[in-house]
């Protein structure tokens, strides 16, 4: 299975970005088998998870600081999950990426970036005015 994240460039504070990660090169499974988490690792910082949805996209989970600002959703069909980020600020700043867990259960959605089994590249966002 092989991620691809795209979307990131520059943005002034408080504007607004979505990131896209499209999925393919599956073997058996398909992209409705896998949950979606967004991380992103800031320099000098640890990764950290940002938004995680379920396989169908029906239930989504978020971290504080995404919390009201941004919307994680996926569309089965191209394969595809979304982050739109809004309001974003300069601590925003840092490469993100897209990674895919396999799960058993439909609406689990792993919090924890050794869950996860496929990585995107990342791709790298910049919040400056």
């Amino acid at each position: 299975l092989q991620l691809q994240a795209s979307g990131g460039g520059l943005v002034q504070p408080g504007g607004s970005l979505r990131l896209s990660c499209t999925a393919s090169g599956f073997t058996g499974l398909t992209f409705d088998d896998y949950a979606i988490g967004w991380f992103r690792q800031a320099p000098g910082k640890e990764r950290e998870g940002v938004a995680f949805i379920s396989t169908s996209g029906g239930a989504m989970r978020y971290a504080e600081s995404a919390k009201g600002r941004f919307t994680i959703s996926r569309d089965n069909t191209p394969n595809t999950v979304y982050l739109q980020m809004n309001s974003l600020k300069p601590e925003d700043t840092a490469v993100h990426y897209c990674a895919a867990a396999w799960v058993t259960l439909k609406t689990m959605m792993p919090r924890y970036a050794d869950e996860y089994h496929y990585w995107g590249q990342g791709t790298q966002f910049t919040v400056s005015s």
